[in-house]
């Protein structure tokens, strides 16, 4: 495994949890952007097995936040079609000396492409979002905070002038929208700011390549983003996934079907639209800066990481010029939403 860890570690991970041995290969499980995903089969059965990003887990807050997001995941799977991680000995994250991994039980369904998804997909995962959203979550103790959806203010510079001393790909690009940047920062800050007192717990991130089907049925995956979230925020972000096609586009009939599929279960929707859309930068803004991060090997783990923190830099900054022109379409939309 390029990130450090290999078979010896999945081995010994297999007899900690008595998992059974190894019968083949391990097998890399391609689509993760921060984590790395391999396909275990043992004497025992067939496993998905998440090996934490090294980088991510040298965090202070990284083994808490991994925990939250999985007894998050834990209760939402009583109410929602999710995949928590196994847990064996009540922990969740299993270490095998300095790596850290999340098991869980293989399922056969596969996530689908902008190309594939229809309005039926869309109305079927608002409802699941709107179930979601009306989860008790109480026994975790979570409460609203300040900061809920924001983004510290970043100096977009210090990035931009370390990039042109790496002659970096993405430097002219991030030129050329560097003022945007900072006002998008402030705008996104004082949308948190107005947006904080109303949360839910949500999954956070939950596009395409989060939901696996097996054969019409949608189970819902990668927890890490999952915590507080403003429930229009995420509403508006998570409709917005289901209904754009690969080049980033959104369809009007997709849109509307994810906002029909919310209501039947959460019930009417109300906002200050204006205010919700200009939070919505700041999920966009926070990966963009992580991956300045890897590009710049500031926070990154080997040669993969890095060409795919270039890569998300690049595809970050064409998807917040693009959220930035389609904005007032969609506030549009939203205004005559909430009339019907």
């Amino acid at each position: 495994m390029a990130d450090g860890t290999g078979n010896r570690q999945l081995e010994k991970l297999c007899t900690k949890l008595k998992l059974g041995e190894l019968v083949s290969q391990p097998v890399p499980v391609a689509g993760g952007l921060l984590h790395r995903m391999y396909a275990l089969k043992t004497t025992t059965g067939k496993y998905a097995i998440k090996a934490l990003n090294p980088q991510i887990m040298l965090r202070p807050t990284a083994m808490f936040n991994m925990i939250h997001s999985e007894n998050i995941a834990a209760i939402a799977a009583t109410n929602v079609p999710a995949l928590p991680a196994k847990r064996f000995n009540g922990s969740s994250v299993q270490q095998v000396d300095d790596y850290y991994f999340l098991v869980f039980d293989w399922v056969e369904g596969r996530s689908l492409g902008p190309h594939e998804l229809t309005s039926t997909h869309a109305e079927r995962i608002g409802a699941i979002l709107g179930d979601l959203h009306k989860t008790d979550f109480s026994s975790l103790g979570i409460e609203a905070n300040g900061s809920i959806g924001g983004v510290h203010a970043t100096d977009w510079n210090y990035y931009i002038e370390l990039g042109e001393s790496n002659q970096s790909v993405w430097v002219s690009l991030a030129r050329g929208v560097v003022d945007q940047l900072y006002d998008w920062n402030a705008k996104a800050n004082h949308a948190a700011q107005l947006l904080a007192s109303n949360i839910v717990i949500s999954h956070a991130d939950l596009d395409s390549k989060n939901v696996l089907w097996k054969e019409d049925s949608p189970i819902l995956i990668d927890w890490e983003a999952s915590g507080a979230i403003n429930p229009m925020q995420n509403l508006i972000e998570t409709a917005i996934y289901w209904s754009a096609d690969e080049a980033g586009n959104l369809d009007r009939d997709k849109f509307q079907a994810f906002l029909r599929g919310y209501k039947k279960k959460a019930g009417a929707i109300e906002a200050n639209w204006k205010v919700v859309l200009d939070n919505g930068y700041a999920g966009m803004l926070g990966w963009l800066e992580y991956n300045f991060k890897r590009s710049l090997w500031l926070e990154c783990t080997d040669e993969q990481e890095q060409q795919m923190g270039t890569e998300q830099v690049i595809g970050t900054m064409n998807a917040l010029r693009r959220y930035a022109e389609q904005q007032a379409e969609i506030e549009g939309w939203l205004n005559e939403e909430e009339t019907q």
